[in-house]
């Protein structure tokens, strides 16, 4: 169904469009590259035409491809839930994403099954996936349920209103509390891998320490200010220490050999995209990070550091 407007104030027509329809100008920029946005009953192609006060525009949304999902064998576990938003545990070894490389089901695939499915004002389809964890990190992990909700957490996320709390155990412990501020880029020698790369992307980490164990590990919290590819990974590798299991960065143990990265998002905070309520949401640590931690930690003293507000006031004397 096509819709139209009278424009009642001159401007650039993504921008006068994006106001109209309280989208992201990416989406309307999507939108008028279809084809879709017509003004005075010409189509418009470019972003950047000018439109002045009483020109007709006139605009359709494209209807969504769906795609088909996988076949799931698994389930997800639900920390919160309502009409807007969904907040699961993800666990190691899901990958969030479809990729022509991923075989396996993934999120998205588990999403489609339990009926979650936005589609954008351009036509794209897209299961409300707000960020990202990767494939062996485990944790909370939002979607969003309605445009509007995707929308305005991936506000959030720009303006660091939401972000997450990650638990990590590390290899060697850190000589302080810190905060790395390194750039990051793909790495030359080996295309798995990203690095401290004075040509990458702006980066900014924070770390603190939490609770020394034996053989010289220790648990300590990250908080990230911007969102790279395993950035918590490759800033503490810069530090000179390694998470457990993460083979990639430079863990190696034959003693303690690890399936998988023992890295957790374990706090999430966001504001409500429609009641406008401050949620924190806390995810459980999986058993094969509770169990290593039960084998190598003082386990009264690891209970005063899952308290929420201690992890968060930690942070604040940074």
């Amino acid at each position: 169904m096509r819709e139209s407007f009278s424009v009642e104030e001159s401007g650039r027509l993504d921008k006068v469009l994006s106001n109209h329809l309280s989208q992201s100008r990416n989406q309307v920029e999507k939108l008028i590259k279809e084809g879709l946005v017509s003004v005075d009953h010409k189509v418009i192609l470019k972003p950047s035409f000018k439109v002045s006060m009483d020109n007709t525009v006139s605009y359709e949304f494209k209807q969504a491809d769906a795609q088909e999902a996988l076949k799931i064998d698994f389930d997800v576990e639900v920390l919160y839930e309502d009409d807007d938003i969904l907040v699961v545990n993800k666990p190691s070894g899901l990958v969030v994403h479809p990729a022509p490389s991923v075989k396996e089901p993934t999120l998205v695939d588990w999403l489609k099954v339990r009926g979650i499915s936005l589609s954008t004002i351009s036509g794209e389809e897209r299961h409300g996936i707000v960020h990202r964890i990767d494939k062996e990190t485990t944790g909370a992990l939002v979607v969003a349920k309605n445009n509007e909700a995707h929308q305005k957490l991936s506000d959030q996320l720009q303006d660091k209103s939401m972000g997450r709390y990650y638990l990590a155990i590390i290899d060697y412990p850190l000589k302080d509390d810190c905060i790395v501020e390194q750039p990051i880029g793909r790495n030359p020698n080996n295309r798995l891998k990203m690095g401290v790369n004075m040509h990458g992307k702006e980066a900014k980490s924070a770390f603190v320490k939490l609770l020394s164990g034996k053989n010289d590990l220790e648990v300590i919290a990250a908080k990230l200010y911007t969102g790279r590819t395993h950035q918590i990974r490759v800033h503490l590798n810069h530090l000179g220490r390694h998470i457990v299991g993460d083979d990639l960065y430079g863990f190696k143990s034959k003693k303690d050999k690890m399936f998988r990265v023992q890295l957790h998002a374990y706090l999430l905070y966001l504001i409500h995209p429609v009641s406008g309520e401050k949620i924190e949401v806390v995810a459980p640590l999986f058993d094969d990070m509770s169990a290593l931690i039960l084998s190598n930690f003082d386990q009264n003293e690891f209970q005063k550091i899952l308290d929420s507000q201690f992890l968060i006031d930690k942070f604040y004397k940074l």
